[in-house]
């Protein structure tokens, strides 16, 4: 699994159980090829006619990596290693690939449309496979197939969502969102945004003046069934979710970078959250940016500047295989090494949290083994630092 010779401190440390603490749900069901395309390719989209998403750094992953754990020799062809999935059924597939990623708790954004909102709204819905019938394992299920345990993160778009379609009048609305935000944070681990996807990282960080939330909640109510794009509201939800981490201890995921704003994708550097995480500092809440390549280099300056940030690549390693080493590489070169976190990004296929593991691994490991090599760390160092990244940094931020 290890591209390098490490000592046994180190490769220990590597292969420690993880913490994941951010994925999605598994597709439950056996998929055809053109599912399955639809959600191993990064746009949610389909490969132009007459080519495959088989052919991208992840599609070769997923036959080199993922085709022993189904019994099949590395490089399987396609056609072989989807038969081989339909063989041997969903359930069977998915217990082996989240078995084999190492993982001891699962961290799941279970939103039966988590796949769509991770996208852009304005596209992935209409692709089969990320809709919002998307059905795909619990968190609860996520666990049990994979070994470990598992805890939920809420996605706030998704609350709001479920308020606005219920509410009749916008005081309702508002009443309704901070008591839900509430109830389902009592159960949770964490918050989770898409707020970047809607309206960028560069928002007004001011929290709105009630008189503007009420005439935006009156215009909401009025078609509650389009996602939401109000600024206004957008950022009176994002408020009404910090006050409740505030006061429950809990983090509040960002996704940015890698996966994030299709079609407008400078939209996503963590850069332009730095307003708004200075006004939280006072405030204690832990924000952690997701999925941050390519914009790894400035969030990993906003961790090492704010002492409430954290940082991921997630979705980047396994989707950019022969770079994940670099990509590893650069974000130790700056970002503290107990504000970064590991998270595989999983979603609709249970290939996504295997590899996302895998190429953790993999990648950190050459990071290592390059500076111990050099003199630059100590065995215990690397040993330490593996620890930390891979699970203990997670375990404290979301006091598992």
């Amino acid at each position: 699994m290890l591209p390098v010779d490490l000592p046994g401190t180190v490769r220990d440390a590597l292969l420690a159980p993880l913490v994941d603490h951010h994925c999605h749900g598994v597709r439950r069901d056996d998929l055809s090829r053109a599912q399955f395309e639809l959600l191993s390719g990064e746009g949610g989209s389909p490969s132009p006619p007459g080519t495959t998403h088989f052919d991208t750094p992840f599609g070769v992953a997923v036959r080199r990596w993922c085709a022993p754990l189904l019994d099949l020799e590395p490089h399987a062809p396609p056609a072989v290693y989807l038969a081989r999935r339909t063989e041997l059924g969903a359930g069977e597939v998915n217990r082996r690939l989240l078995a084999g990623a190492g993982v001891v708790a699962f961290l799941v954004d279970a939103s039966p449309d988590a796949c769509a909102d991770t996208h852009a709204d304005t596209h992935a819905d209409s692709h089969a496979g990320f809709g919002a019938d998307l059905d795909v394992l619990t968190a609860a299920e996520m666990g049990r197939h994979g070994g470990a345990a598992a805890d939920e993160l809420v996605r706030i778009e998704r609350i709001e969502r479920d308020v606005a379609a219920t509410a009749e009048l916008a005081v309702d609305y508002l009443d309704n969102l901070s008591d839900e935000l509430a109830a389902r944070a009592a159960r949770a681990v964490g918050l989770k945004t898409v707020i970047g996807a809607r309206c960028g990282l560069d928002f007004d960080p001011a929290r709105p003046s009630r008189g503007a939330v009420i005439a935006a909640a009156n215009r909401r109510l009025a078609d509650p069934k389009q996602p939401l794009t109000d600024h206004v509201l957008l950022r009176y939800l994002l408020w009404s979710a910090v006050d409740v981490a505030r006061e429950r201890g809990l983090p509040v995921q960002f996704h940015t970078g890698f996966g994030g704003q299709a079609g407008e994708p400078h939209r996503a550097d963590p850069a332009r959250l730095s307003t708004f995480a200075a006004a939280l500092q006072p405030l204690g809440v832990p924000v952690i940016l997701l999925h941050c390549y390519p914009y790894h280099r400035q969030a990993a300056h906003l961790a090492g500047v704010f002492p409430h940030v954290y940082v991921d690549v997630g979705l980047a390693l396994p989707h950019g295989t022969a770079a994940a080493a670099r990509i590893m590489d650069e974000l130790l070169e700056l970002a503290p090494f107990h504000k970064q976190l590991f998270s595989s990004g999983c979603r609709g296929l249970a290939e996504t949290g295997y590899l996302g593991a895998l190429t953790y691994r993999r990648a950190l490991a050459a990071a290592l083994a390059a500076r111990i090599s050099a003199g630059e760390w100590s065995t215990a160092d690397a040993a330490r630092i593996a620890h930390m990244i891979g699970s203990g940094n997670a375990r404290r931020v979301y006091r598992l």
